[in-house]
């Protein structure tokens, strides 16, 4: 177990994290705190809390993205910062109180993460942007024109087919 920012994952290291337990201890107020992780091949899995395991254990499947949020009387006092360590992009910023941290659409694992509490109306972490990467949506067609057979794969909004050569799109 890790606590108070520590990190818990490698770096540096290309090995996944494939499942996560968290929970809170010496609470002073009434509350937990769940999670939800996107996982490789299932996407976002349901809400997990209090210690629960959140991914795929013994599955060989990569944590791609994570959310965390306080519940009952702590949320009211304390906020739950967590940044995320990814594939290719390193060390992500800083995400709260369920927002997302990681990748989607990338195929990228999680390598590690760290978490904090932090009471609320106190200083918080630096860089707090670009804690989720998205990959944006695309389409991608293809076109058989007649006499010239299967074209090349064209996406979002290029082109696909001849102009000005009066052949059909077949």
């Amino acid at each position: 177990w890790k606590n108070n920012g520590e990190m818990s994952g490698t770096e540096g290291q290309s090995l996944r994290l494939e499942a996560i337990k968290i929970n809170l201890s010496n609470l002073e107020f009434a509350g937990g705190i769940t999670y939800q992780t996107h996982v490789q091949n299932i996407g976002w899995q349901g809400w997990k809390s209090n210690g629960q395991m959140a991914g795929t254990q013994g599955q060989s499947l990569r944590l791609e993205a994570i959310r965390i949020k306080l519940t009952g009387e702590i949320a009211n006092y304390y906020d739950v910062y967590y940044r995320v360590h990814s594939q290719e992009f390193g060390w992500l910023g800083w995400a709260k109180n369920g927002e997302s941290a990681g990748t989607e659409g990338y195929s990228y694992r999680l390598e590690g993460i760290e978490i904090r509490l932090i009471k609320k109306g106190t200083s918080v972490p630096e860089n707090t942007t670009n804690s989720f990467i998205k990959k944006p949506t695309q389409v991608n067609y293809q076109t058989h024109v007649q006499y010239v057979g299967w074209q090349e794969w064209k996406n979002n909004g290029e082109m696909s087919g001849t102009e000005g050569q009066s052949l059909r799109l077949e």
